[in-house]
Formats: C-alpha cells, sequence, structure tokens
C-alpha cells in the first residue's frame, strides 16, 4: 500500500471508529492525469452494515452549484448569456422583486424598490441579495412566520424572496444559484438537469449524477443522519422530491465521490475533459479570479440549529468569491495555496481545487447540521495528508 493510500484510509478509519464518529465517509483526491486515491469507510445507513464505497450515491447539496456555475460559463462562451446584463432580460420575474428593509411593528416584511437591478455575474457571486433562512435571522423569520417555503421544497415559490440588500452591494450566501439556474433554463429553452447532462456529465462521464434518482443509483444511496447534542446519529429518511417542479441549481443534485472527482478534474486541467472541452481555457483563468472587489466571504451563522452549526472556512483567513467558489486569499494551514477554490455541501461535503499544485479532492459523509465537528476536521486532516505525502508539485506550466 502507498504512503498516500495508507495516511489518507486511516484518516477515514479514524472518523468512522472513534466517539464521536460519522456513519460513514467517502473521499477522492485527484490530480490532473486522475484519481491518485480513493477511500471509503463505515455505513451506507448506520446500523445496516452495507459499507460505505466510493461509488455510493450521495446527496450533495451546494456541492452543486459550481456546475451550475459552469453551464453559465459555457452561454456565455457561445454569446448566449450576458453576466453584466440584467437578469430579468432572461427571467423576468426575478426583476418583480423588493428588497425588504425589516419588519413593521406588526411584523409585516417592510419592503423597497432596489437601487439597481440583478445581474448574473451577482447571482454567481452571491452578491445579489438572496440569503438561506437557516443562516439568515430575516429569511428565518420569513419562513416561520409568513409561511415562505424552504428551498428544500424545490418549488418555484421558494424562491420568491425579498432581497435583503440593494444588488451588488454585499456578499450573501443564498439562493444565488437556484435563480442562476433559471437564467440557464431560460436562455437554453431546457431543463436544467438536461442542460447540465448533455454540457458536463456525459463528456466527464459523470454517469452517476443527477436531480433524479434513478433506480440503479438508489440501491447505492447513503441516508442523511442527523448528530444529536449527545453525538449520537439517526438515519433520516431525507431525499428531494422524486419528481422536483425546478432542478434547483443551488443543491438539488445527487452525485457519488467518484463523479465529482472527474468535474474537479476538468478545472485542474483548463476546462478540458476525457469527451471534450467544456470550458475554454480562458473561461476558467476568468472564473477562477476574486470577483468581490473589497468584499469579503463572512462566516455562516447557524440560524437553524438542526440544519447548521455556525460555520467559517478557515477562521482568520481572509477569504473571496469568485465564479462560483471560494477563494482562500492566503496560505491555508492544511497546505492548500493561497488562490485555489473550494466549496461545500450541506451534509457535511466539502472539496478543494488546487490548480496551482494541480490537485483536488472530494470529501463527502451524509450528516446534518452542517459544520459538524467531526466531519470539518476529518476533511482538513485529509487535506493535510494529501499534500504532506504527494509532496510538492510543480506549479502549472512548469
Amino acid at each position: 500500500m502507498s504512503d498516500v493510500q495508507q495516511a489518507l484510509d486511516d484518516v477515514l478509519h479514524r472518523v468512522t471508529s472513534g466517539s464521536p464518529r460519522v456513519p460513514g465517509v467517502v473521499a477522492v483526491v485527484t490530480d490532473r492525469e486522475g484519481d491518485v486515491y480513493q477511500g471509503a469507510a463505515g455505513e451506507r445507513v448506520l446500523g445496516q452494515g452495507e459499507a460505505m464505497t466510493p461509488d455510493t450515491v450521495l446527496t450533495v447539496f451546494s456541492t452543486t452549484k459550481a456546475v451550475t456555475g459552469t453551464t453559465c460559463l459555457q452561454l456565455v462562451e457561445e454569446g448566449r448569456l450576458d453576466l453584466d446584463a440584467p437578469a430579468r432580460q432572461y427571467v423576468p420575474e426575478i426583476g418583480e422583486l423588493q428588497v425588504l428593509d425589516g419588519f413593521t411593528d406588526d411584523g409585516s416584511p417592510r419592503l423597497r424598490p432596489p437601487a439597481r437591478d440583478v445581474t448574473t455575474r451577482m447571482l454567481l457571486l452571491h452578491t445579489a441579495g438572496f440569503g438561506y433562512d437557516f443562516f439568515n435571522e430575516h429569511y428565518h423569520r420569513l419562513a416561520t412566520e409568513h409561511g415562505q417555503p424552504s428551498v428544500t421544497t424545490c418549488s418555484r415559490a421558494s424562491l420568491q424572496t425579498p432581497l435583503l440588500f440593494d444588488p451588488g452591494e454585499q456578499w450573501e450566501y443564498g439562493s444565488n444559484i437556484d435563480w442562476a439556474g433559471l437564467v440557464v433554463e431560460a436562455v437554453t429553452g431546457r431543463r436544467l438537469g438536461e442542460v447540465m447532462a448533455e454540457r458536463v456529465f456525459e463528456p466527464l462521464g459523470m454517469a452517476d449524477t443527477s436531480f433524479t434518482l434513478t433506480p440503479q443509483m438508489r440501491t447505492r444511496l447513503a441516508r442523511i443522519h442527523t448528530r444529536g447534542e449527545d453525538g449520537s446519529l439517526t438515519p433520516t429518511d431525507f431525499e428531494w422530491p422524486a419528481e422536483p417542479e425546478l432542478h434547483m441549481g443551488g443543491h438539488g443534485l445527487y452525485s457519488t465521490a467518484l463523479d465529482y472527482a472527474r468535474f474537479l478534474r476538468m478545472w485542474l486541467n483548463d476546462g478540458a475533459g476525457p469527451g471534450g472541452r467544456v470550458l475554454q481555457e480562458s473561461t476558467v483563468a476568468m472564473a477562477e479570479r476574486n470577483g468581490l472587489g473589497e468584499l469579503k466571504v463572512k462566516g455562516l451563522p447557524g440560524v437553524v440549529p438542526s440544519l447548521s452549526n455556525d460555520a467559517e472556512f478557515f477562521p482568520g483567513l481572509s477569504k473571496s468569491w469568485a465564479l462560483t467558489f471560494m477563494v482562500n486569499d492566503e496560505d491555508a494551514p492544511t497546505g492548500r495555496p493561497a488562490g485555489a477554490l473550494a466549496w461545500a455541501g450541506l451534509g457535511n461535503l466539502f472539496y478543494w481545487i488546487d490548480r496551482r499544485t494541480g490537485i483536488a479532492g472530494f470529501w463527502g459523509t451524509q450528516i446534518l447540521p452542517f459544520a459538524d465537528p467531526v466531519s470539518v476536521q476529518g476533511y482538513y486532516d485529509l487535506e493535510t495528508a494529501a499534500y504532506r505525502t504527494l509532496g510538492a508539485r510543480e506549479p502549472a506550466g512548469v
């Protein structure tokens, strides 16, 4: 067994055998040529004995976002989408949304027109003004006091929310990429999943990635678990709606670690995939740059404790946002250099893309709430072990 395999296997076995632990985990590390590590430990459903495997199907939550962003960038390349045009030109209903200026004495939302239009670039950068009810107190109040549907319903009504501020003025993580998915559908005249299948999944060989579960995928599905205050884990029956009204570009995909590593590898390879080019090299170079200017990514408060703890990657380090990834502005303690790309999914899935060094990795657990301490530390340990055992790599182009 190689040093890489042993070191990373040790991390997976540690997080599935300790106390507290995770029920099951799968991880893949890839370089530009292919996977340099595939591993899994634990169970798909705690207590049922079925082993987690690299091809286990996961509910991948917000790791969906980067795929949606990729389809937007493809349309930009074709001249069919202008990132800086008003998004209402493609999806008129986004132009009808107003800004929430707090609440009146009787609890009613106080609304006003926005100072400017939302653009698709703002959607991809999370500066349009949308939030999530589990990370934002105002959206949580709309949900609990005014019946605003959750984005987990995968419904059009769940996106009909006011803006939290004038477009372009702040960074707020939320349902922006769901709206970007509607832009893709409007431009192409097709459902988002069909666009992704043809333009991303097929050229990359991602046969196990979809907004709906095939019977074959279901046989390999891991269940979402909830962690109790005492550290215990309980399996749930959570799934996305079988026939979702909307293909939610912000969170609605199922996938596997093996499939997602193919997507990460495309970004390492300047947009090239085994079945053809997904993005142009110049587009990748544009998309990986910080797009926030002087704004910075901020921590995410756990407003709904059952869904998320307070969350922040590398507290104390400056973070920016690209199209559509977090960028660490400084070298991270794991060995990840400044300028790398990364993000996560609510069920404690995490990935990074280090285009300079030429390695990327994916970590998949299925636990709520987000920012589970065992999962996060395991992911950091995996990344640290990957950099330590893979050694110094030549920068791209050397």
